[in-house]
């Protein structure tokens, strides 16, 4: 019998200083059973960062031709593609033709280093690529603030940012690899 997702909720109250976006977002995310709730953090850190009414989670981890994240326009072109964790050199690429903004977060510590060595060179002339990594503590950050219901707020200024839910706050500052 295959597993099912686990499935969470939360509720965004968003305000980005940074694009003068101010809103609420009320979310289900369906963990897959592959994924640590880690990941789903982070997942949901990116979906607070590019925040939009038209942003949404897709199937990712369970299919090959969709991200994690996406943004569609209206005529159904993809405007923002969004993945997690360390993709290959052609998955990158096929990304990059497909969408007209592609963003990467990585988030395993020393091993985002050294796939970063890896592609640094070779994904240096595309230019609608931007990589983003979260340092190691503040993803511990992250995972503290796991509820299968969770009410977070997010303040984003000057690129910084600032996360509670409840008690619990993060401060999260991402490391910009390629933008």
């Amino acid at each position: 019998m295959a597993l099912k997702a686990s499935i969470y909720k939360a509720e965004l109250q968003i305000s980005d200083m940074d694009r003068n976006y101010y809103q609420s977002h009320p979310l289900t995310i369906a963990r897959h059973p592959s994924e640590n709730e880690e990941r789903m953090m982070v997942r949901l850190l990116a979906f607070i960062r590019h925040a939009d009414e038209r942003l949404s989670f897709t199937k990712g981890i369970s299919t090959d031709d969709e991200p994690d994240i996406w943004q569609l326009s209206l005529s159904g072109e993809i405007e923002c593609w969004i993945e997690l964790g360390q993709p290959d050199e052609k998955r990158i690429r096929k990304a990059c033709g497909r969408a007209r903004e592609v963003y990467i977060y990585l988030y395993s510590g020393h091993g985002a280093e050294i796939w970063w060595e890896q592609m640094a060179q070779k994904l240096s002339s595309i230019n609608n690529l931007h990589i983003y990594n979260l340092p190691a503590n503040q993803r511990e950050q992250l995972s503290q603030m796991v509820q299968k219901n969770m009410a977070l707020q997010a303040t984003i200024q000057d690129e910084e940012i600032w996360l509670s839910s409840g008690e619990l706050s993060a401060t999260i500052n991402l490391q910009c690899w390629k933008e």
